[in-house]
């Protein structure tokens, strides 16, 4: 049988070996490598030996194997490798030659061959340094990549302003926990349309894509209860490219205006206030010695009345005032709300003169904690009871007041309750009782809601009206655990 076939066949039965050994992963994978690589130069060289000799190109195969090698084994041993095909290719042709007296080939083909091998080696090494470096710059990077990638998301999950992204198909790609609290929404809806999960938000967004000088305009948008101010901005040039969504409550930008503007006015309003404290008591001594006089008629101690009324008005409001610029941080305290609220209540009756069915306090039978300012609590509590007997009085009926303290039954935060039994807040002025110097009595400041809800928020709480089905109002105040 010629020699090609037999070399054909042993190396066929070594090559399934070499794949048995793989699977059985021994020897190791540089052994492997290795004994891959001389084996194929023994075979590629008996093979060119019994085919001719170097002239018939088989030598460019052993090349190939050279490259392959010094790559596989990370550029170690390739000129090692080039030096055994050489030796190889050389040994056949001189064999060939000079022993069998074979004239096929030549001596100076086999060196092209050796030269071959060897700057195939050198290439193969170098291109693997610059593998290895670009492999090392691409971790570097990735690694940088990780950490901006991570540092851009914990940014915009702390983001105050909620943010939106979605694909041009409307598909919601990305939502921070401000949009999440603005839209009351769950996180499974990444992924899914927003025509399906905010109708109201899609139709005002594809209305924004058709008209590119709609996109600097930011009109509210009432998604649920929440009126929100979206501003949106392209990801790309293109139909194809994303949007950006930036979401803010409508409702917190004109707080937010009012607070700028209630800062200044706070400080301008303190100062009116001290230089109108002395006149004013100036002018209600003088009132109280003009009413001690026996030569006044009716008509002038009505006036005298009057002018009494007014002038404790004026004072009330001048307290308020002083009493809203000087309010100071939160000091929280461990507060027992069964015991501090009977303390209250009982503080409160006293000194308003108010009997124990006038003022009742409910209270759970388990104990409720909160931490929470005392000095605070105690004016929100009086602020909103002194509005709930100042407005629960009818004829009919006499007042009634009713403080309950309970516990969320979904969240599970306590709660302070006060309800009254009178007529109640008109729904139209509802959303303008906790705005400053609003009020529905002639003899009222507008002030007293307002601070309670503004220490509310100081606290970490939240005071809102809750209408009831009947006649009365409630406030109720609630606490974060």
């Amino acid at each position: 049988m010629h020699l090609s076939v037999w070399v054909s066949l042993t190396y066929a039965l070594l090559v399934l070996l070499g794949t048995l050994s793989q699977y059985a992963d021994w020897p190791s994978k540089e052994q492997q490598v290795q004994v891959s690589v001389f084996l194929d130069i023994v075979a590629f060289t008996l093979l060119m030996h019994g085919g001719g000799g170097a002239r018939i190109g088989l030598g460019l195969l052993l090349a190939i194997d050279v490259a392959a090698g010094a790559l596989l084994m990370e550029g170690r041993l390739s000129l090692l490798f080039a030096s055994f095909a050489t030796l190889g290719v050389i040994a056949q042709q001189v064999y060939a030659q000079f022993h069998l007296g074979l004239a096929d080939g030549s001596l100076t083909q086999a060196g092209l061959l050796g030269i071959t091998f060897f700057t195939v080696a050198l290439l193969g090494h170098v291109l693997y340094r610059r593998i290895q470096d670009t492999e090392q710059l691409a971790a570097r990077r990735q690694v940088d990549i990780d950490d901006l990638s991570e540092l851009n998301e914990f940014i915009i999950q702390s983001m105050g302003i909620g943010v939106l992204v979605v694909d041009q198909k409307q598909r919601l790609r990305l939502m921070n926990g401000a949009a999440l609290q603005l839209l009351d929404l769950p996180l499974p809806a990444i992924g899914k349309r927003l025509q399906d999960v905010l109708p109201t938000l899609a139709a005002w967004l594809s209305t924004r894509r058709t008209s590119p000088i709609a996109l600097e305009k930011a009109d509210s948008v009432l998604v649920g209860e929440q009126e929100l101010k979206p501003i949106c901005r392209p990801l790309g040039e293109g139909a194809g490219a994303g949007t950006l969504v930036f979401l803010r409550d409508n409702r917190e930008l004109v707080r937010e205006a009012q607070q700028i503007k209630l800062a200044s006015l706070g400080r301008l309003t303190a100062s009116i206030a001290h230089n109108i404290r002395n006149p004013l008591s100036s002018i209600s001594h003088a009132g109280q010695l003009l009413a001690e006089s026996p030569q006044l008629d009716a008509e002038d101690q009505h006036l005298l009345e009057i002018i009494r009324r007014n002038s404790d008005r004026i004072n009330d409001i001048i307290e308020s005032v002083l009493q809203l610029s000087r309010r100071n941080r939160a000091n929280p305290e461990r507060i027992e709300l069964d015991a501090w609220l009977g303390e209250f209540c009982s503080e409160f009756r006293e000194t308003r003169r108010l009997s124990e069915e006038t003022l009742r306090l409910v209270a759970p039978k388990a104990a409720l904690a909160i931490d929470a300012d005392p000095r605070h609590l105690h004016q929100i509590m009086s602020n909103l009871c002194d509005n709930a007997v100042k407005h629960a009085r009818g004829e009919r009926e006499a007042v009634q007041i009713e403080v309950r303290a309970l516990r969320d039954p979904v969240l599970g935060d306590p709660m302070v309750e006060v309800a009254d039994n009178g007529p109640g807040i008109d729904p139209a002025t509802a959303d303008e009782i906790f705005n400053p110097f609003f009020s529905t009595s002639p003899s009222g400041t507008g002030l007293g809601l307002y601070i309670a809800k503004e220490l509310s928020e100081t606290n970490g709480a939240k005071l809102k009206y809750i209408a009831r089905e009947k006649e009365g109002s409630c406030f109720r105040l609630s606490f974060s655990i």
